[in-house]
């Protein structure tokens, strides 16, 4: 089965929603994503569990695959969504001076993509 981080780093809505359908999609078609959220995009982490969100939908569908691999501890704290990434539960990835490392999703075996 092929592994692949999916890294997303960009804050947009739009962006992110393609992370999530193509998470999904990967994993119907045998592959095992995972989605990791750095950077920018931590600040949709408080939005994404609101009912009237548009990405709702879509977010409740990948926590439920088990597709989401954690948010950044240092960017969800610089940029004030720690607290909403632990009340979801979201695991906190810090092995690189607070951030995920990418050199250690590549020591599993998985490709990286970054959006």
């Amino acid at each position: 089965m092929k592994k692949i981080a999916l890294f997303v780093f960009n804050g947009d809505p739009m962006c992110f929603i393609h992370v999530l359908l193509n998470a999904l999609d990967m994993q119907a078609k045998g592959y095992a994503p995972k989605v990791v959220i750095e950077g920018a995009a931590v600040k949709l982490i408080p939005e994404l569990v609101k009912t009237d969100n548009p990405l709702n939908g879509l977010w409740q569908k990948n926590l439920a695959a088990g597709l989401s691999e954690g948010v950044c501890k240092a960017c969800s704290t610089k940029l004030g969504t720690l607290e909403a990434a632990k009340e979801q539960g979201l695991a906190l990835l810090d092995d690189m001076s607070g951030h995920p490392s990418m050199a250690g999703y590549r020591d599993q075996g998985f490709e990286i993509i970054t959006f």
